[in-house]
């Protein structure tokens, strides 16, 4: 039975499952005169290769949407127990003219 191949190309998508070393690793993520996406050095498909200045724009962009999220999630827990203080009934008047 032949071995099946532990690196190449689905679908025009790069895979690679050889046991990454170190060296790899560090030099997959870092490669100058390289576009904003490389090869990933184990798995399927692409990652950002830091040597490229827009990678770290995207980066900033998705720390900051982060930051936001869990602002905004710490918001939303504050207003709950607010609400949760103020669960007495509430008597409502309709005027009919």
């Amino acid at each position: 039975m032949a071995d099946k191949p532990s690196s190449g190309e689905i679908l025009g998508i790069p895979y690679n499952f050889e046991r990454p070393s170190l060296g790899r690793l560090l030099s997959s993520y870092w490669q100058p005169g390289k576009g904003m996406l490389v090869e990933k050095p184990f798995g399927i498909g692409y990652t950002l290769n830091l040597a490229n200045w827009r990678s770290w724009i995207v980066l900033a962009v998705a720390g900051g949407l982060y930051y936001q999220q869990t602002q905004s999630a710490g918001a939303v827990d504050a207003s709950d127990d607010e609400a949760d203080a103020s669960d007495e009934p509430v008597e409502v008047i309709v005027d009919d003219d």
